[in-house]
């Protein structure tokens, strides 16, 4: 009989299907016809081109090669009423959509509250994603 981790476990697994099997840089998908990644359940995500165009304008050139999409957004049993992003350009176009960036702070991680997800998602709805993790 399957323990109750487990059985919790593969139903995080279940609802995560949504997530890409493989993410890609910004670069790579403004040079794409049809920017799509491949999700874990073999169906595709497809980004409109100018949320791709906006990221763009939001980073230094150098920067476009490090942004991998879509930005996954953790939602995470531990930290009831805050998300996690995680990655030094994804937190910095997180920051810069909530007007919160600042120039001298650079961070690997960020928790916020989950009050701010509706912004952050109707600015970025092509190029964020919910993962649920389990902590």
């Amino acid at each position: 009989m399957p323990q109750p981790d487990e059985i919790i476990n593969k139903e995080i697994a279940r609802i995560n299907l949504h997530l890409p099997r493989a993410r890609k840089s910004l670069a790579k998908l403004l040079n794409e016809d049809v920017p799509k990644v491949q999700l874990r359940d073999g169906s595709f995500h497809y980004f409109k081109k100018e949320e791709l165009e906006y990221l763009q304008s939001l980073l230094d050139v150098e920067e476009l090669e490090k942004l991998h999409l879509p930005i996954v957004l953790e939602i995470t049993t531990a930290w009831h009423g805050y998300f996690r992003v995680r990655g030094k350009v994804e937190v910095k176009v997180i920051e810069k959509v909530l007007g919160t960036y600042d120039i001298l702070e650079e961070k690997v991680e960020v928790t916020l509250p989950r009050y701010l997800l509706p912004k952050i998602r109707k600015t970025l709805p092509t190029t964020t994603t919910y993962a649920f993790i389990m902590e």
